[in-house]
Formats: C-alpha cells, sequence, structure tokens
C-alpha cells in the first residue's frame, strides 16, 4: 500500500517525489509503462455510423454462431416465458391507501402502470387500475419509451412526477403527471432528456436539478446547480439555491418526509464515496455535521439516522466504523446533542438497509451474507430492538413501507427458494401475501456456504449451488459470479435463468463474496479500493482454487461472469490467469482504465478505482486496466463482451475497444451490443430473455 502523507505535506514537490519512490516501491508494477495509444479511439463515438456499423457486424458474426447452437432457441423461450409470466410478483409501492406497481409482460412489452387498494392486493388477481400504458403512449409520440420511475406527492399522492427514458438510459425526461385524470398536467413541470430530475416540497413547488444549459453539469455528467421552480415560471425563471463546482460528481435533492415534519434536503458529492447533507429551512441552506463519508439513512421522530463509513470521534467520544447512530436532528444542528449507537459494528456483520414506519425502524443486517430483520422502537429516548419473525438463511428485502401505519412488505428468497412477498403489521408475525412459482425444480440441488483464504490469509465466503451428491471428478461445468467493489453485496437470490439454464444444464454455480464489496461493512470495500484492488482479484483467484482442490471441476470447465464493475473483475481476472478459465462472460464492462474517467460517468469512479491522470496513481492504475494488459501472445479463453449501445453510464466503447484489439491481436471473442438497453443491457422482456440464453448457451458450449 502507498503511503499516504499528511494534506499539508502534499503541495511540496520533495514530499510528492518520496511518496511516487515510496509507491513505486511498495505496489506490484509490469516490468515496462503501458502503451497508452490508441488506434480505437473512433469507436468511442457512441451513436457514430462506423462505429454502429462496426458493432452491428460483430453482432452478426457472433450471433450467427450463438443462435445456431441447439440451446440456444431452448433457453430463450423458457426465459421469455418467465419474464412475460403474469405468475411473478408485482412489485409493490406503497403510497396512501394505494399499492402502486410497474408491469410488463407479453401483452405490454414497455409495461403499465397501474395501482390497487392494500385489501385488493391480498387477491390473487387483483384488479388494477391502469395510470399509464406505456406502450399506448409510444406508439402516439413515436418514442421508445422505458419506464424510470415515478415520486409521488403526499399525503393524497394525486400529483406526480414521472421519468421515462428513451431505450433505457440513465438520461430521462420529466413530466408531472395527475392521478385523478390519467393525465400529464398540461404546462406543469416538465423537463427534457437530462441526467437528474426533480421533487416536490409542495405542490407548487419542486426541487429540480438537471442540464440547465452549458456549464451547468458536472465532469461525470450530472447537475451541479438545485434550483427551486414555482408553477408558473419558466424554468429560467427558476431561484438557484446550490451551486457546485464542475469537479464534483453531482448534486441531488429530496424531500424526507415523515408523519411529524418534512426535511427538504440538498445533497453534493464532492467524490462518489463522500457527500454534504444540507437541510433547506426558511430559503436558507445550512450544513448537516456529519462525516463526509457518512450516510443518512432515516429521520425517525427527529432522531437522524446515519451509518459511518469510518470512526466518528465527537465531544471526545470515538463512534467506530460500521455503526448504525442517532442524534437530535436540531440539537446536532445546533451544535448540541448525544450521539446514541443503535446497531453496534460487527467483523462478520454490515447493515443492509433501514427503513421506517409509523412507530419502528427497521433495520435489515446481514451476518456471514444471511440476512435477519430487526425492528427498533424508541422508548423514552432509548432504542430497543425486537427480531422480526422473518425466514433466516437466505436474502431479505424490504419491499416497501407506510409512514402513516407500521404496516410493511418484505421479500425472502434464496438460490433454490423463489422469492416471496410477506406482509407485516409492526413486530407480529408476518404472513406471506404471494411468491414465484417454482420456475425450475429445486429438490435436486442443494447450497452450501464453504469459506477459503485469500493470497493474505483473509477468510473469503463464498456459495455453491450443485446437484446433491454430486460426483467430484473435476469435469463439471462450473460458473463464477462475483462484483467486488463499491461496496455492493452479492446475497442469495432466486433465478429462474441460472435455475433453468444452467443448473438443469448440469452446471454448478458458485457465488464468490469477495472484497470491494460490502459483505462484512465498509472495511471490507475499503481493503481494495485503488492500489489494493489486486485484493479482490486474489479473493477470486483463491474461491476458483478452492472449487478447483475440491474436485469439483478443472480449468477447462470453469467460466467466470461479471457485469458493469464486474466486468472490470473479469476482464483483470482472464488477462491475469487465462490458464484458470476456459469461459468469461464480460457484460457491460469497464475496461480501458486510462480514459474511464473521460467516458460518461466515468469521471464519478476515481475514487473507487484512482485517477488515470495522476502519474502516481496510473503507476499502479495501469496493472488493472484490461485494456492494456492484454497481449498478442497469451492464450485466453474465447470470451463473450456484451454491452449496450444506449449504455450511459458505462461506455460502450469499453467492450467495444476491447473486442477490437483483441480481434486485431489474433484472439477469437464473442460480441453481442444490444443497440438499446441502458445499462440493465435490455429494454424490454425479449431483449433481456435473448441476452441471457445468448449467456448461458456461450458458457454450455464452451465449458461441458
Amino acid at each position: 500500500m502507498a503511503y499516504r502523507f499528511p494534506a499539508s505535506c502534499e503541495d511540496a514537490p520533495m514530499t510528492r517525489t518520496l511518496a511516487l519512490w515510496i509507491t513505486l516501491m511498495t505496489t506490484p508494477m509490469t516490468l515496462a509503462a503501458v502503451d497508452t495509444e490508441d488506434p480505437w479511439l473512433w469507436l468511442e463515438d457512441v451513436e457514430g455510423e462506423e462505429a454502429l456499423d462496426w458493432a452491428r457486424a460483430r453482432n452478426e458474426e457472433s450471433l450467427a454462431v450463438l443462435e445456431a447452437l441447439p440451446e440456444y432457441a431452448t433457453f430463450f423461450e423458457k426465459n421469455l416465458a418467465v419474464y412475460d409470466s403474469q405468475e411473478r410478483i408485482p412489485t409493490p409501492s406503497i403510497h396512501g391507501e394505494h399499492v402502486y406497481n410497474f408491469w410488463r409482460d407479453a401483452d405490454n412489452e414497455r409495461g403499465l402502470w397501474r395501482r390497487t387498494t392494500i385489501e385488493e392486493y391480498r387477491k390473487d388477481e387483483p384488479a388494477w387500475d391502469v395510470l399509464i400504458d406505456l406502450d399506448a403512449l409510444a406508439k402516439s409520440e413515436d418514442e421508445n419509451w422505458v419506464w424510470s420511475g415515478a415520486a409521488c406527492l403526499p399525503p393524497d399522492y394525486e400529483r406526480c412526477l414521472v421519468s421515462l427514458s428513451r431505450g433505457g438510459a440513465d438520461a430521462s425526461v420529466t413530466r408531472e403527471f395527475d392521478i385523478p385524470s390519467k393525465s400529464f398536467v398540461e404546462e406543469g413541470f416538465s423537463l427534457p432528456e437530462a441526467k437528474g430530475g426533480a421533487t416536490f416540497i409542495d405542490r407548487d413547488t419542486v426541487f429540480v436539478f438537471t442540464d440547465f444549459g452549458e456549464g451547468s453539469m458536472t465532469q461525470s455528467g450530472y447537475p451541479r446547480i438545485v434550483k427551486v421552480w414555482k408553477r408558473g415560471q419558466d424554468l429560467d425563471e427558476a431561484e438557484t439555491v446550490f451551486e457546485r463546482g464542475v469537479e464534483e460528481i453531482g448534486v441531488w435533492a429530496v424531500v424526507l418526509r415523515t408523519p411529524e415534519r418534512d426535511y427538504p434536503v440538498v445533497m453534493s458529492l464532492p467524490t462518489f464515496f463522500t457527500r454534504h447533507y444540507h437541510l433547506y429551512e426558511g430559503g436558507e441552506l445550512k450544513r448537516v455535521p456529519v462525516p463526509d463519508d457518512a450516510e443518512i439513512e432515516a429521520v425517525f421522530r427527529n432522531q437522524l439516522l446515519v451509518s459511518l463509513k469510518s470512526d466518528w470521534v465527537r465531544d471526545g467520544e470515538n463512534l467506530p466504523q460500521g455503526a448504525l447512530v442517532s442524534v437530535d436532528l436540531d440539537q446536532l444542528m445546533a451544535g448540541e446533542g448525544a450521539v446514541k449507537t443503535v446497531v453496534s459494528p460487527d467483523p462478520r456483520a454490515s447493515i443492509t438497509g433501514v427503513a421506517r414506519t409509523k412507530d419502528l425502524l427497521l433495520v435489515n443486517r446481514m451476518e456471514d451474507v444471511r440476512n435477519r430483520l430487526d425492528a427498533w422502537s424508541l422508548v423514552d429516548g432509548e432504542w430497543s430492538r425486537r427480531e422480526i419473525d422473518a425466514p433466516a438463511m437466505g436474502r431479505i428485502d424490504v419491499a416497501s413501507t407506510s409512514e402513516d401505519s407500521n404496516f410493511f412488505y418484505f421479500t425472502y428468497t434464496d438460490f433454490l427458494t423463489p422469492t416471496t412477498l410477506y406482509e407485516a403489521e409492526g413486530v407480529a408475525t408476518p404472513e406471506a401475501n404471494r411468491s414465484l412459482p417454482a420456475f425450475f425444480d429445486a429438490d435436486p440441488f442443494d447450497v452450501q456456504q464453504h469459506f477459503t483464504k485469500s493470497k493474505d490469509g483473509t477468510r473469503v465466503p463464498y456459495f455453491v449451488v450443485a446437484k446433491k451428491g454430486l460426483e467430484r471428478n473435476g469435469t463439471n461445468p462450473t460458473l463464477i459470479y462475483a462484483y467486488g467493489g463499491f461496496e455492493v453485496s452479492m446475497r442469495p437470490n432466486y433465478s429462474p435463468t441460472i435455475g433453468m439454464d444452467w443448473l438443469e444444464a448440469g452446471g454448478v454455480y458458485v457465488l464468490a463474496n469477495i472484497r470491494g464489496g460490502g459483505e462484512y461493512g465498509p472495511n471490507w470495500h475499503r481493503q481494495a479500493q485503488r492500489e489494493n484492488r489486486q485484493k479482490s482479484y486474489d479473493d477470486f483467484f483463491a474461491v476458483a482454487q478452492a472449487v478447483i482442490d475440491m474436485d469439483i471441476t478443472a480449468p477447462e470447465h470453469l467460466g467466470i461472469h461479471g457485469g458493469s464493475g464486474g466486468g472490470l473483475l473479469v476482464g483483470m481476472l482472464f488477462t491475469q490467469r487465462p490458464d484458470l478459465f476456459n469461459a468469461v462472460v464480460c457484460q457491460v464492462p469497464l475496461l480501458d482504465m486510462y480514459r474511464f474517467d473521460k467516458l460518461l460517468a466515468g469521471a464519478s469512479w476515481v475514487e473507487e478505482y484512482g485517477d488515470p491522470d495522476n502519474p502516481e496513481d496510473w503507476a499502479w492504475l495501469q496493472n488493472y486496466s484490461p485494456y492494456h494488459q492484454v497481449k498478442a501472445d497469451a492464450d485466453y479463453p474465447r470470451v463473450f463482451f456484451t454491452t449496450s449501445t444506449r449504455d450511459d453510464r458505462v461506455h460502450p466503447a469499453h467492450a467495444r475497444k476491447m473486442v477490437a484489439k483483441m480481434r486485431d491481436m489474433g484472439h477469437e471473442v464473442f460480441y453481442y451490443e444490444n443497440i438499446e438497453g441502458g445499462h440493465g443491457g435490455a429494454a424490454n422482456n425479449r431483449q433481456a430473455a435473448r441476452v441471457q440464453a445468448l449467456i448461458y448457451t456461450y458458457l454450455l458450449n464452451e465449458l461441458r
């Protein structure tokens, strides 16, 4: 690890030279600096005619092979039947007395935004009131609309701000919608396509943070200005209340609504993992004095709930990293108030999520990658805990809560248990509301959790899903999935496509919980940030070697899969250890670490990966750039790269350029670029079914 000098010393030339020398001496280095000349820059022109022609040509070549394989048609039809199934759980979102849901199926390709009552929702076939038919809207406006969400104003929830994207991009248009008339409000609040959006302050006032024109966006492509916009004003008449520099990540605004009081909050992100919160009251903003890397989770009876990503020393007391703490917000703003620990940190646990009902604070915790749900009450200023009687040994997610009562929904799932939606009232025993059907027969399979040791001795967990009594002969097709970044945890989850397309076809599925994620709290993530990213790769290699040592599989039958930051992960894995794998699915990936900060939202990830424009960072970052580590004389597996033209988060040029470079070197690869679909890679059910069918067809034929 590079030595970090105090900030007061870093501007001294001699100190910076010494810091660089120490960095070079204490981090793994290539024998020579990599070549950063790039003949494939023209592929960064997202919708340029030449670049799209290239992408279509690569699609044709790969699809001609993969779609001709006998498994493809079967996988596609089964996958599409699942995605279009009427038996899927309509994900609930509670607003007042209604449950809202967005739904897509075979008859509604783009989808329906609809609602019903809580009582009606309990029925097997609820009567839904359709609010927006997205297919009809797209046809009438001749746009490829993809649903991006809606935020409605309490307490009557009659007015909503609806977001729609073209082709599934992160950028969206925002329009005000009236629920009673089921129509967009003429001359209501409306924003053109941009990253950003708006939030109701009251019925006639919104926070707006969007592209206001030249100079109003950050280098990362997000808004840097927040305005207060009143009904009847032109957008350029809105009052600017907050502004940050172009070098920051972006600014956002939200209103935290509680039964007692509303809290308008403006937030800026100086870096990806730091945030400044400001209360907006009386037309003025005042900074909330919490640590820069702390996260505000909720407000409960004026208690501010804060997750700590590092130690917080306050009034001589050390509040430890990983804790959930509370403090009276008014007292905190006045520089006073005692901070109380709600949940103490545990080296084998982490906090997955926090939500509130009228009288309860719900804390979703994870212990050794298995969730439990606790309900906390605040009585006479003291917090007390009761455990919700929820299933154990798998994944729990709070789906939606009501702040008008103690009613809430949560889901439970694991690798072999179809997702079940539960409804609960306070701490009473929850009742199952509905479940997914069993899309595959889980009886022949079981799940085991194992632990292995990484290169530095760290204990790394992983799950193995396989047939009961699996013959350990080293020939089982095995797929390892991981992510390892941004404090994102990989948890057990029921996947019909993994079950149908992989397990039933004889495959073994492994989920690796490597460092860089959040499985064991903030430190599990920070151990593998920046110059320490090799620890993620070492963890993964240890898991791969463990399943090989158990004779579950062998390198010729071992495949790996990762997407987005996980695409970077698998890109590095196969360039570092091409001998260890025989198939690689590199999905919507990040690969060119020399230019990642110049492409779309890439500038926002410098804190996670490092700054390629800083020579000190590039000295080690070049070792973690698959685009620069790929070699002509290496024997790589036949990698399958996928991306999307409409992905405006991770630029499709990462995959495009890697494929062009590898083909130029003589390596055989597969490539599929969905011409729409956003960062998720698909804009509708057919596209999602196709991508999954291509992936598992490829894996099965490479590994069996």
